[in-house]
């Protein structure tokens, strides 16, 4: 019986989280359909021309093909690096293993504007480096590998080593046991590395905020529509847009992490 009022209020506290949580996020949508520039109740009628203004816009369209590219790119050079990272920890025996890894991860942990503010002093004032998109790339670079890496880790280290072994044994060399044994069974972890650091790198604002040179981010284009109340409705549906997006990647990255790990089920006897 008190088992089942614990699990009864955890529910409760459950539903209440994810409200607070998402709750907000929710009301970006919604708002985005309503035919006024006003973000009040109730709301004054259905309409879907936001969106249309949206995709009409030459400047958005130009953000979001800069912010695209910047992302791809981004999310190959972690994915990259993330791999190298993830096989080192977990197929050798390094020393000072962990303060490596705790130095990959620091990103995550130390705040973003802390973060931004002191990589533009390294990079304008020590090493003199002209801001662009080349010095937002770095920083996103960054931020994303400690998610690449986590996710490649979780997946080198969830298939049966013995199969890269029996290749060895047969006498292929370690490059070639990597692209045909490792890389077919890590590209699962691969691709959902590359869709997250994507996602984080097309979301990312401070870092761009810093380190931005004269070609805006879709974040940054956003942030610039915000002081202009007529044009609050189109940056909703952009909003809105980015939302589904991002979540749909999150979905399929974490889809495909999972697919072909090995599960806790018995075969049967």
């Amino acid at each position: 019986m008190t088992r089942n009022r614990t699990f009864g209020w955890l529910g409760l506290y459950a539903i209440f989280f994810v409200i607070v949580l998402y709750g907000p996020v929710l009301l970006l949508p919604l708002f985005s359909f309503n035919d006024s520039i006003y973000i009040v109740f109730p709301l004054k009628d259905f309409t879907t021309r936001w969106y249309g203004e949206m995709a009409a816009n030459p400047a958005l369209l130009a953000a979001l093909q800069t912010s695209v590219k910047l992302g791809l790119t981004v999310a190959v050079i972690s994915t990259i690096f993330g791999l190298l990272a993830a096989r080192a920890v977990t197929r050798y025996s390094l020393r000072g293993r962990r303060s490596v890894i705790g130095l990959i991860m620091l990103p995550l942990v130390v705040p973003s504007l802390t973060l931004g503010i002191a990589l533009l002093v390294t990079l304008r004032m020590g090493i003199g480096i002209q801001l662009s998109l080349w010095t937002i790339g770095a920083g996103h670079v960054l931020i994303c590998l400690p998610f690449s890496m986590m996710v490649l880790v979780a997946r080198l280290e969830g298939f049966d080593r013995s199969l890269e072994e029996a290749s060895l044994d047969l006498g292929e060399s370690g490059w070639s046991t990597f692209w045909r044994v490792t890389f077919p069974l890590a590209l699962p972890g691969i691709v959902s590395s590359f869709l997250l650091s994507f996602t984080v790198s097309l979301d990312e604002f401070v870092i761009a905020f810093f380190l931005g040179g004269d070609d805006a981010t879709l974040p940054l284009f956003i942030w610039s529509q915000l002081r202009f109340p007529a044009k609050l409705p189109g940056v909703l549906a952009l909003g809105s847009c980015i939302l589904a997006f991002s979540f749909v990647m999150v979905i399929v990255a974490d889809v495909v992490r999972r697919r072909g790990l090995p599960t806790n089920k018995s075969s049967g006897a």
